[in-house]
This record gives structure tokens, C-alpha cells and sequence, in this order.
């Protein structure tokens, strides 16, 4: 059997990056929500 999560930072990039939030009207309210919370990261990087 094998592990469940294989990190692979492109695919993270492009699954839960700053350009594929900005893309769709649900990521745009995450980034939205993230903001007026005060977070220090919108998104995840590399």
C-alpha cells in the first residue's frame, strides 16, 4: 500500500497558486476572505 499525499510542488502550484485563484469568481472570494482575515500568505508558493 502506498502513502495518500506524494507532494509534487508544481502541482500544488497549480492547483492551489495565487494565478489559479485569481482565475475563477470562488478563488477570487478565497484570496477575498484570506485578505480580510490579515493572513501573511493568500496562497500557497513554489
Amino acid at each position: 500500500m502506498s502513502q495518500t499525499y506524494n507532494p509534487k510542488k508544481k502541482k500544488r502550484a497549480k492547483t492551489h497558486g495565487f494565478l489559479s485563484r485569481s482565475k475563477t469568481h470562488g478563488g477570487r472570494r478565497v484570496l477575498q476572505a484570506r485578505r480580510r482575515k490579515g493572513r501573511a500568505k493568500l496562497s500557497a508558493s513554489k
